[in-house]
């Protein structure tokens, strides 16, 4: 592998088919430059995927009520489905050992002013388990409690561009603000990963909120989160449980699709995992195949090299050469052009990677890269690849027969 006389020739050869050379080397280099490219946007959507999910948790399920589509039990279709503090209590009640915890939800917007200042911002009137929920990050004060909820106490969490909108870098803990007509106390200012849009709500007790609509008890969504020990498979049960309780509850046909809408939080990050993984798969087989081209590129490059050669290595046999020392000249070329043509296209696609960043955000590809073991994978597969490439035209190489060898012209 490392006699100096090998290289040489090898060099040789090479220079005396540099374009040839070049064109084949280029195909194995675009090939795993694509190779890399496209897995690395692979791994990007999956980036893209998993912090639209990791923003909020993921063992949650969001119940929405809606309008039947069956007639049961004496109800006509199109009955409206409304949500109460019942049903939260029942939910908390009939599965408790599969709930960690759980929160209404209720959005309103409202036009919130501190002093002279004022903007439309958005309202959720919640329940403690609602920062899990959303992950909301708290930067000072506290969060809503169970004492806000029993006494309905008129406290309010805002976001951190809430409180840099109305009170202009000054703190806003301990400050009132008026929400609609009603004045607010300001327990606490959090951030959230979700976004700008996430950081301009503001979080109230929602039995306040229900007290300020004439002391209603109606709840628009219901958040339930279940124990992460139950694992995927739990949580799919407990999903199909959960939805014929509250079916049954609500005296909805078991077949009614529309009157009750579950969103599984866990089951769509699933989903949307095995799909960023079955894209990436398909690209990577693109590349790969891009990959297979340029090798028999190398391949007939060498099959050309063993005919132009023919005479020189019959030579080579008549005065004592083996078929294996043959074999091994032919391969060390091959795997020598496609490992330096490989390595072009690795090193070109990781630098263009490297060089996005965040540039393709838009496009729903985060920081795209390609990981250290998908490298040496790729390594391995260009030597092996180039191996093969070699080993046909060497074997032929090695049975050529010295006095035929010499006949050829």
């Amino acid at each position: 592998m490392f006699n100096r006389d090998s290289w040489q020739e090898i060099f040789e050869t090479i220079s005396k088919n540099k374009l040839r050379t070049f064109l084949s080397g280029f195909t194995v280099a675009l090939g795993i430059f694509i190779f890399v490219i496209l897995f690395g946007f692979g791994n990007g959507l999956k980036n893209s995927f998993q912090e639209f999910f990791m923003d909020d948790a993921t063992n949650i399920f969001r119940l929405f009520p809606g309008r039947t589509n069956i007639p049961y039990n004496g109800f006509k279709t199109g009955r409206f489905i409304e949500f109460d503090n019942k049903d939260l209590a029942e939910i908390e009640k009939n599965f408790k050992y599969q709930i960690q915890y759980t929160t209404p939800r209720i959005t309103r917007n409202y036009s919130v002013k501190f002093k002279s200042k004022s903007n439309n911002y958005g309202l959720r009137a919640v329940a403690p388990g609602h920062q899990n929920a959303e992950k909301t990050i708290l930067m000072k004060g506290r969060y809503i409690n169970n004492e806000d909820l029993k006494n309905k106490t008129k406290y309010a969490v805002i976001g951190r561009l809430v409180e840099k909108d109305l009170f202009e870098g000054k703190d806003a803990l301990g400050q009132f603000i008026d929400i609609g007509k009603r004045s607010f106390k300001v327990v606490g200012v959090f951030q959230d990963d979700g976004g700008d849009n996430e950081e301009r709500y503001v979080y109230i007790p929602y039995t306040t909120n229900q007290l300020i609509e004439k002391n209603t008890d109606k709840l628009e969504q219901i958040i339930v989160a279940f124990k992460p020990e139950i694992g995927y498979g739990g949580a799919m049960n407990f999903e199909e449980e959960l939805m014929s309780f509250m079916k049954k509850r609500h005296n909805i046909h078991p077949n009614d699709q529309g009157a009750i809408y579950l969103r599984n939080v866990a089951d769509d990050l699933e989903q949307n995992q095995q799909f960023g993984s079955l894209l990436q798969m398909v690209v990577s087989f693109v590349g790969l195949g891009t990959l297979i081209a340029g090798i028999i590129g190398i391949s007939n490059i060498m099959v050309y090299v063993v005919k132009e050669r023919t005479k020189e290595l019959g030579i080579r046999k008549a005065i004592g050469a083996s078929p294996r020392s043959v074999i091994l000249i032919i391969l060390q070329e091959s795997i020598f052009i496609t490992t330096a043509a490989g390595y072009v296209g690795l090193f070109s696609g990781i630098m263009l990677l490297s060089s996005l960043g965040d540039s393709l955000d838009d496009y729903f590809i985060k920081n795209p890269y390609i990981n250290t073991g998908t490298a040496i994978f790729a390594t391995i597969i260009l030597i092996v690849f180039g191996a093969i490439a070699g080993y046909v035209p060497a074997r032929r190489a090695a049975r050529i027969k010295p006095i035929v060898a010499l006949r050829d012209e």
